[in-house]
């Protein structure tokens, strides 16, 4: 039985300036390669949603490279998945934020 995914507005601004730097950067055809990317993962994390590695067990929250440069963070709850955040990897340490 699949879970339903929920996005936070962190999540979601991130994945709009992600959208918008690919865009702007590479063209349409790399940005919808990516869209496409995340939407089939959400798909298969609503299946398995244990599919992530552990980053912070206290807060549940699990990662997975969705790519070289980005990582989603999520957390199973009660209600289904969380999509809390999108994290560049070219970025410092410090504004890895869940």
């Amino acid at each position: 039985m699949a879970l339903e995914v929920f996005w936070t507005k962190r999540a979601d601004k991130k994945f709009d300036k992600i959208i918008d730097y690919l865009h702007n950067e590479y063209g349409s055809e790399r940005t919808e390669q990516f869209v496409t990317r995340v939407y089939d993962f959400i798909d298969i994390l609503s299946e398995y949603p244990q599919i992530g590695s552990i980053e912070n067990e206290n807060k549940g929250i699990r990662g997975f490279t969705l790519e070289k440069q980005v990582n989603v963070f999520y957390r199973i709850s009660e209600k289904g998945i969380i999509i809390l955040n999108f994290y560049d990897n070219r970025q410092s340490e410090s504004k890895k934020k869940f």
